[in-house]
């Protein structure tokens, strides 16, 4: 996905990734990525769960505004069942 980003970038259209594999988006280098440790397979939580998705909607775009260092990879610091999302 953070080649892809990249091409998009370069295209003057900004993109941020979601990601659940933190060393592998490292290596990948994507302009801007917000990073959940999270299973395999539910980069945006848990099925079902509309404010807990939601919440990392709106933290992926406000760090789409915010981040201004290429390559940084943000930590919201959920955790996996256990962060309430009101």
């Amino acid at each position: 996905m953070g080649l892809l980003q990249r091409a998009i970038e370069a295209a003057g259209i900004p993109t941020i990734g979601i990601t659940i594999q933190k060393e592998v988006t490292k290596k990948v280098k994507p302009p801007r990525a917000l990073y959940l440790h999270y299973p395999f397979g539910h980069p945006l939580g848990e099925a079902f769960q509309v404010k807990q998705q939601r919440t990392i909607l709106l933290d992926a775009l406000q760090a789409l505004e915010t981040i201004t260092e290429p390559g940084t990879i943000m930590e919201p610091g959920y955790l996996w069942r256990r962060h309430r999302f009101e």
